[in-house]
Formats: structure tokens, C-alpha cells, sequence
């Protein structure tokens, strides 16, 4: 071949690499996620859970409106919402779902036995039927997990540091949303322990129930209250904070969002941090593994923060050395 021949081809050849990179870009599928969250859309733990997610994806190379797409819907813990957004996202047949809550999760799996499904933030997996075991999930749902029964007895040692007169404790629940703390609650009570704290149930389904139950707690000196991790009690976070405002009832929650909205102090896993590495279980799934091969995974980053606002408003003294443990101070 002439050399002035194969120039001219080499030229014509480089002239068709960008056009055929970009038709290559063109044709690559744009996958579908469908993200389901149990609280409402405006709801500070809603925008810091979806805003870690987005940031999971990216970093493993998922940029929306590029090579994937995300169907964002959040179901404030209401049942009929929960129906319908479970029905949608059933009908766009994504790729994979992103679920959180007991509620959501159970309505999922009615739903679909095919589409993968990674839960996030949900308790007791195993026993609620989701998956078969933590290690080998089987089927077509695995996730992250969030509370722990063990964990009651750190919200009870962490209450009693900051309160010394402490002789009861109740935990706050919906037993609809929520149905596993009745045994959460007989599992901790069958540990070997020495506290004379008492810990009770207090379960409840509505706004004013939630007021009466608080209100007659405040009536027990040396009371404390634990707000479970339960949609429901995010949903009616203003509502449990007044009353316990009101009736002087000391407030310890999983959410960092109740700390930071007036409760004494919150201790829990980083939910944030959960929706950042549930991505990554997402990349995987894209990326051709099944649900049923992903192990369960349990939290790894767990935070305390402490209001002491609210602790003088309740006349407690904290001391310097826990304050020296907490990983923020609100003032």
C-alpha cells in the first residue's frame, strides 16, 4: 500500500473513532432503580438518606439521567401509599428495588418474587420472613439491617448516666410498623443483668395515643422513654417530642433527628451511612449477582449525640466525661 493510501485510511479511521464511541454510549441501556422510603418526602431523614444514596451510586460510577434512572417514592408510613407505590414500581419492571421499613418490605414481597430487592434500615429480617438467614438470604430480597435487641439495653445505660434517679423505661412503638419489639423487648429482658430499671412496651397506633401514653409515663417519677426505630415514630416525631416536652419525660431515640429536634440524645447506627454502602449491593446486582448471594449485612457506624438544651430544660446535669464520648453536642 502507497503510503499516501494508507494515510488517508488511517485519517478516515480516526475520523470514525469518536462517532462510533459515542454511538456505543448511545446505545448503552439505561438501568432502572426504584427507591421506596417508609417516611415522607420532606422529612430530614428522607432528603439525608436519599442525598447518601445518590452519592453511593456515583461514586461507583451510576450518574442519573446518564446510565441509570431512580424512581423516588415516599410513603410517610401510610398504607394505602405504600399499595400504590408498590404497585407502581411493580409495573415499571426496574432493575432492582431499595426499599426501607417492615411495611414496605412486606408489601414488596407480596408483590414480586423476580425483581431483586435490597432492604435498608430494617429490623429483624430473619424473623419477619424476608430472608432465610442473614448469611444466605436466598430468594430474591438481602439488605442492610439496623437495630439490634441488645441495643435496648445501651439506650437504658445511656439514659441512666444522664439521669441517675431512672427506675423505669418505656419503649415507644407501633406494633403495626413495628411488630417485632414485643420480642426485642423479651429477648433483653432474658439477658443476664443487674439494672433494677424497669423496661416496659409501650406500644401505640395514632398521634393521640401517643399523647396519653407520654402523658401518663410523665406521671411516674424516675421515668425515661426510648423512641424506637419505627417509620411511625419518625412520622409522629413532633407529636412525641411536645408531649414529652411537656410532661418532662427524658427522650432517647435511634435518629439523630430527634436530638437534633429537642430529645435528650439519640444513639443508633448512621442511617446515612447504611443508604451509601446499599449501594453497593445495587452496583452488584447490576452488575449480574442475585440477591440470594449477597449476606445480609449489620451496621458498622453508630453515632451519640446529646442535646444539652434539652438537658437543662429537664434540670440534668450531664457530665464532661460523657460529653467526651458523644459525637456531637448540640447547645
Amino acid at each position: 500500500m502507497k503510503r499516501r493510501e494508507f494515510i488517508t485510511l488511517l485519517g478516515g479511521a480516526a475520523v470514525g473513532w469518536p462517532l462510533a464511541a459515542r454511538a456505543q454510549q448511545q446505545t448503552e441501556r439505561v438501568r432502572r432503580i426504584g427507591v421506596l422510603l417508609g417516611i415522607g418526602e420532606n422529612d430530614p431523614e428522607s432528603r439525608a438518606r436519599v442525598k447518601a444514596f445518590r452519592l453511593g451510586m456515583r461514586d461507583l460510577g451510576w450518574i442519573e439521567g446518564r446510565n441509570v434512572h431512580i424512581e423516588y417514592r415516599f410513603t410517610a408510613n401510610n398504607h394505602e401509599l405504600i399499595k400504590q407505590y408498590v404497585a407502581e414500581l411493580i409495573r415499571l419492571a426496574p432493575d432492582v428495588i431499595v426499599a426501607n421499613s417492615t411495611p414496605v418490605i412486606a408489601a414488596l414481597r407480596q408483590a414480586t418474587s423476580s425483581i431483586p430487592i435490597v432492604f435498608v434500615v430494617v429490623n429483624d429480617p430473619v424473623s419477619q420472613g424476608f430472608i432465610s438467614s442473614l448469611a444466605h438470604p436466598g430468594g430474591n430480597i438481602t439488605g442492610f439491617t439496623f437495630i439490634e435487641f441488645q441495643l435496648v439495653g445501651k439506650w437504658i445505660e445511656l439514659l441512666s448516666d444522664v439521669k441517675p434517679d431512672l427506675s423505669r423505661v418505656a419503649l415507644l412503638f407501633n406494633p403495626d410498623s413495628a411488630p417485632y419489639y414485643d420480642v426485642y423487648i423479651r429477648s433483653f429482658k432474658a439477658l443476664p443483668q443487674q439494672s433494677s430499671i424497669e423496661l416496659e412496651a409501650l406500644p401505640v397506633r395514632s398521634a393521640s395515643e401517643v399523647e396519653l401514653a407520654v402523658a401518663e409515663l410523665g406521671r411516674k417519677s424516675g421515668s425515661g422513654l426510648i423512641a424506637s426505630a419505627d417509620p411511625f415514630i419518625v412520622v409522629e416525631r413532633e407529636t412525641i417530642l411536645k408531649s414529652a416536652e411537656k410532661h418532662r419525660v427524658p427522650i432517647i431515640s435511634a435518629y439523630r433527628q430527634f436530638a437534633a429536634e429537642g430529645a435528650l440524645m439519640s444513639y443508633g447506627p448512621d442511617t446515612g451511612d447504611i443508604f451509601r454502602r446499599s449501594s453497593s449491593y445495587v452496583d452488584r446486582i447490576l452488575k449480574g449477582e442475585t440477591p440470594a448471594n449477597l449476606p445480609a449485612q449489620s451496621p458498622i457506624k453508630f453515632e451519640l449525640v446529646v442535646n444539652l438544651k434539652a438537658a437543662k430544660a429537664l434540670g440534668l446535669s450531664v457530665r464532661e466525661s460523657f460529653l467526651l464520648l458523644a459525637d456531637e453536642v448540640i447547645e
